[in-house]
């Protein structure tokens, strides 16, 4: 498979998990090709969920001895990181089917996303893309399309599993092969606020849209039956905003939720090209099969 290729597969396999109705052609501004050319055939690659000055050098070093065709990020770099504020606008379709009126969804939403955007701009977006085109390895990050896959994922197992009380959540995770290592390593899903045997309520699932959204948001998905969060992190300003709500939250954990996601969307492009990658896991990724 080429890169270009494997990118178009990328974009293709995150639109049908966008939680939103209308998607245009590619609605993933922060996933990108960083770096390289477009027709180097892709078999041998890199993936971790940050990758960084560092990780380029050590994909260098590795290619000094095995042959290593692509490097993937999953939090964007370049142009990337630069796009991410304009795909949190996912999250409007998010809040609508949770009741929200769409006026007040996308007030909320624009309004954090001019706070994103602020925090973005001023910082040094190209470090890794420089890194990786001096040492002249091909270099890509995948966002929004692996959280939609965790998204659509954690939805059909609450909709199949229909957890009764908060800690019925944390049971049903813990079977997940991505939070049961990420569990190993004393950073597992648990519940953050509320008490284990509350009643779960009605649930949103927060694992996609580019990041945190609006802080004022949690009254009003309160106000319209939402009971349970299951995030992949909670930020301490958000955090404080969901006690007043009164709203249960469960953190599933964000690396092994971005773990989780970049799997599944790593099967599903290997099982319509009929081929496995050869791939190694660095920087919180650990690469699991499920076919």
């Amino acid at each position: 498979m080429k890169l270009i290729d494997f990118y178009n597969q990328v974009v293709k396999c995150g639109i049908e998990c966008d939680p939103r109705k209308n998607v245009p052609a590619n609605p993933f501004p922060d996933t990108a090709i960083l770096y390289g050319n477009l027709q180097t055939k892709i078999k041998n690659i890199l993936v971790g969920i940050d990758i960084e000055v560092g990780e380029l050098v050590l994909a260098d070093r590795l290619r000094e001895k095995n042959s290593l065709d692509l490097v993937i990020s999953h939090h964007p770099e370049g142009k990337g990181l630069a796009g991410l504020p304009e795909v949190m606008r996912l999250q409007i379709d998010i809040l609508v089917k949770m009741g929200l009126a769409q006026e007040t969804a996308q007030e909320l939403l624009e309004e954090r996303i001019r706070e994103v955007q602020r925090r973005v701009l001023p910082g040094n977006i190209s470090r890794a893309v420089d890194t990786a085109r001096i040492l002249n390895i091909p270099f890509m990050c995948a966002h929004t399309p692996a959280d939609n896959h965790v998204s659509s994922f954690i939805n059909q197992l609450m909709q199949k599993k229909q957890p009764k009380k908060v800690k019925d959540i944390i049971d049903i995770l813990e079977e997940i092969p991505e939070y049961q290592d990420a569990q190993d390593s004393l950073v597992g899903p648990r519940i953050i606020l509320g008490n284990p045997n509350r009643p779960t309520g009605k649930i949103l699932t927060e694992m996609t849209g580019g990041t945190e959204g609006s802080k004022d948001v949690f009254d009003k998905l309160y106000k319209n039956g939402v009971r349970t969060l299951v995030s992949m992190h909670l930020s301490e300003e958000h955090f404080k905003k969901v006690k007043d709500a009164n709203l249960n939250v469960v953190i599933a954990g964000h690396i092994s939720s971005d773990t989780l996601g970049v799997n599944l969307l790593l099967d599903k492009i290997e099982k319509k090209a009929k081929e496995q990658f050869n791939t190694i896991s660095c920087s919180g990724f650990k690469r699991l099969r499920r076919y």
